[in-house]
């Protein structure tokens, strides 16, 4: 259990010193479970949301996108049932008033100090405003706690306008907003979070079939994309006592969190066959037809729909997690964030080997700069530099020598192999971009040559 700790308290820690993630409102005492992404942060999230964008949504002709507001007509929440059934179980401490979710702490005994606990009562998850000058009943609006039942609410303007027809997908990215309870470990929990959601909309005969392919599709993207370990992930279908009363059927792609209790694993990632609950509910809500032709019958039907639900968060920390490494080279420690080419923020650090160089190397990070993000850094030795480059997760180090001046080459270092390569500075666009669309090691790919 120590070096899980661990583990996390390093994850936190570089997180903070190198950019990744701040918590919001530092400076001020920090505002709980709200975090900010840095500069480094910011780019690792964009390549995550636009690595499952590209997958789901450009790659494929079934599957469509939509970005929906934040702040929803009410009447979308209670036809869904949030409004009425939204609520998590809440305990009070009566010595301590420490809070929890009822279903977390067993018995009637506070797990801090010992106490008393009050009777569960409805806590709702939802965050509620006003939209206009008055703030009475009916200006009540709410941020949404997910960002599917907007996708739910405007498909039959989406079917409308993209002549849609069984089966095809609805995509989205975006933030939704939960007043939990209890909020711990690190981004894996927070109030405000962004999540990655798609509902793929069937033939009801076609339910099975669909829930089995984008339960592996999913699974795959983790491993043949993001390139996270295998033996770190895991399927986890529901229990029926599980299953939400509208679900026929739930998979939980999990991984291996240092901070999971049980079996060790925590949930990254849910696939739902949500089977017409929510199209129905949107109807009787509405009163709008959302029926689709089903061609072969010529009949018009109501369409069961598959939904793949996750979050950019608890990725993001998983690809952390499963990157980081610590190596011992010469008596000293290297740490290593072993990320994806496609992951990594920086592609390609530019280092001229002296300050009286710099000038000159402007030139590799102007041929680079237009076709990947790279980083210019001259200050410190150059062992240092490497360090630092290794601890954020560049694939590659180019070196500027005083030989460059001659020969016109520059040195290309392999951060995982450490591997390194002489090469033209004028093929060095032409090399970088093999580079990066290959798992070769450094070495291989020169031999190759």
């Amino acid at each position: 259990m120590q070096a899980t700790n661990d583990l996390m308290k390093k994850i936190v820690s570089l997180s903070k010193r190198l950019g990744f993630v701040y918590q919001s409102g530092e400076i001020h005492g920090g505002l709980q479970a709200a975090w900010d992404y840095g500069p480094l942060g910011v780019e690792l999230k964009k390549n995550i949301t636009e690595l499952w964008w590209h997958e789901m949504v450009r790659s494929r002709g079934d599957v469509v996108g939509v970005d929906t507001a934040i702040i929803t007509h009410t009447d979308v929440w209670r036809s869904s049932g949030h409004l009425k059934n939204f609520h998590d179980p809440l305990v009070d401490c009566k010595k301590c008033h420490s809070r929890f979710r009822a279903d977390h702490v067993e018995g009637s005994v506070c797990p801090n100090c010992g106490g008393e606990l009050t009777e569960p009562r409805n806590f709702g998850l939802m965050f509620k405003t006003f939209m206009g000058p008055l703030e009475d009943e009916g200006s009540i609006v709410y941020l949404r706690p997910e960002t599917c039942q907007p996708i739910f609410a405007q498909f039959q303007n989406i079917v409308t306008s993209t002549r849609r027809s069984l089966p095809f997908g609805i995509a989205q990215t975006g933030k939704a907003f939960r007043n939990e309870i209890t909020v711990r470990n690190f981004i894996f929990r927070s109030r405000e979070f962004e999540q990655m959601e798609m509902e793929y909309f069937v033939h009801p005969d076609q339910m099975d079939k669909w829930y089995k392919y984008w339960v592996q599709k999913r699974l795959d993207w983790y491993t043949d994309v993001l390139g996270i370990k295998k033996e770190n992930l895991r399927l986890r279908p529901h229990e029926e006592k599980e299953l939400a009363h509208y679900a026929a059927g739930c998979t939980d792609i999990e991984y291996r969190f240092p901070f999971a209790g049980g079996d060790g694993y925590g949930e990254l990632e849910g696939i739902a066959s949500r089977t017409d609950y929510d199209l129905t509910a949107q109807m009787e809500g509405s009163g709008k037809d959302l029926k689709i032709l089903d061609k072969e019958t010529g009949k018009k039907i109501t369409p069961y729909v598959i939904e793949t639900s996750g979050g950019v968060g608890r990725t993001f920390l998983m690809v952390l997690l499963d990157a980081y490494r610590e190596e011992e080279i010469e008596g000293k420690t290297r740490v290593v964030l072993g990320l994806s080419k496609k992951l990594a923020p920086v592609k390609a650090a530019i280092l001229p080997l002296s300050k009286k160089l710099s000038e000159q190397a402007r030139e590799v990070e102007d041929l680079l700069r237009p076709h990947w993000p790279v980083l210019f850094d001259v200050t410190g030795s150059i062992g240092k530099r490497y360090r630092r480059n290794d601890e954020i997760g560049t694939p590659y180090c180019i070196t500027f020598d005083f030989d460059s001046l001659e020969d016109r080459k520059v040195t290309i270092r392999d951060r995982d192999s450490l591997e390194q390569i002489r090469i033209e500075i004028d093929r060095l666009v032409e090399v970088m971009s093999r580079l990066m669309t290959s798992d070769m090691a450094l070495g291989d790919w020169e031999r190759q040559e």
